[in-house]
């Protein structure tokens, strides 16, 4: 199975992770790589730290001559902005300067509760590593994944569905179309009209001082029967699912298909009926059993059941305000206004890239827990073996 660990700080000199357990013969390059660092960097909303970034990975081991040799995948991206702050972030005791400690704690960051847990006097430790920056390198990670997945007809898509209050519609268009649609859009939506006034609503954010969250979407197409378990709780792929996106900075909520709503609604209108039609098979299909609907969101009992799976996440308005709230110095206990940190008015495409990211190395996890196998070739083995089980079935 893949499992993987990031380390560095926002303003330290670089972001790294080290992903185990990807399979041998898998191609992956730097430029694949770097697109979906783009694609996090960009979106309406972005503040100024996007102007000084532009992030790209170097692969420092695992690969070899453009494909994983078995052994841990090395990723490393580089903060440009390291040069400004080499002394205020040094590793070395001898800059260390107390007058430039951080005392007043953000309302809605990680500031007050870690430094209360960690002992510290400084602000600055605790913010550094909680920031949104770390999600550049877990978008790497989820790079990786995706290239995985793409060997097995899997996609991801992200899509922003919400933004301060303003709903995306559907309008009943393919999977398929609203990725091309979202591709083209600033705010990596599919309603052309919905997007205009999202994008009316940030400008208003940002003259107020303020910001703005939103809810994403992400769907993964092509997914087999029988991913995941329901044996036991840390098995079943939703739970997993819905970890994986809730670790991301500022998503406050996770739901599976109809999610929440399904509360609201009786039983004849949430669970998906079952049909069997024999010619899907015919025409290439991997089993004849199918739905009509997926209020599931592809997942029954902690298993794929064939069908798309849909995740959606709500992420809050990114707490530091060019309006600051009302703080406490943790040193002297004097009300002040918060810090100001450089940041964005909405990350809410950003957040979608990411959500994408995590959700890719889930399913591929879950797809490598089923398949196994130490190379691509064996993996790739496997799994069509169970295919051929499935159309039996």
């Amino acid at each position: 199975m893949i499992r993987y660990l990031t380390a560095g700080e926002s303003h330290g000199p670089q972001l790294t992770a080290i992903i185990e357990g990807i399979p041998a013969g898998l191609k992956i390059s730097e430029e694949t790589i770097n697109v979906d660092l783009a694609r996090r960097q960009g979106g309406y909303g972005r503040g100024g730290r996007m102007l000084i970034e532009k992030d790209e990975v170097r692969i420092l081991s695992g690969v070899r001559w453009g494909e994983s040799i078995g052994s841990p995948v090395t990723l490393s991206v580089t903060n440009r902005d390291w040069v400004n702050w080499q002394e205020k972030m040094s590793p070395q005791e001898q800059y260390r300067d107390d007058s430039i400690r951080v005392t007043r704690a953000r309302p809605g960051h990680a500031d007050l509760p870690g430094a209360m847990k960690y002992n510290h006097r400084d602000v600055r430790n605790i913010l550094e590593r909680s920031s949104a920056r770390e999600t550049a390198v877990r978008v790497a990670v989820g790079s990786v994944a995706r290239s995985f997945l793409d060997e097995f007809g899997i996609t991801v898509s992200g899509f922003v569905v919400e933004l301060g209050g303003i709903r995306a519609e559907k309008n009943g268009i393919s999977s398929e179309r609203l990725r091309e649609q979202a591709s083209r859009s600033e705010l990596a939506t599919y309603d052309a009209e919905a997007e205009q006034r999202m994008k009316a609503f940030i400008d208003a954010a940002r003259e107020a001082g303020d910001t703005v969250g939103g809810v994403v979407e992400i769907v993964v197409s092509g997914v087999p029967v029988g991913l995941g378990s329901h044996v036991q709780w840390d098995r079943k792929l939703d739970a997993r699912l819905a970890m994986a996106v809730m670790s991301i900075q500022a998503i406050k909520g996770v739901e599976i298909g109809l999610g929440f709503e399904s509360a609201r609604r009786p039983g004849s209108q949430v669970h998906d009926e079952i049909y069997f039609d024999s010619s899907r098979l015919a025409g290439g299909g991997a089993t004849g059993f199918f739905r009509n609907t997926n209020n599931a969101g592809g997942l029954e009992g902690g298993i794929t059941n064939g069908e798309e799976i849909v995740v959606r996440a709500a992420m809050k308005p990114i707490p530091t305000l060019y309006k600051p709230l009302k703080s406490v110095d943790m040193l002297t206990k004097e009300p002040f206004e918060a810090t100001v940190e450089r940041s964005d008015v909405c990350a809410v495409p950003a957040a979608a890239v990411v959500a994408e990211s995590v959700v890719a190395v889930e399913i591929a996890n879950a797809l490598l827990e089923k398949f196994g196998g130490d190379s691509l070739a064996e993996v790739r083995r496997n799994y069509d073996g169970y295919l051929e089980y499935l159309r039996s079935f």
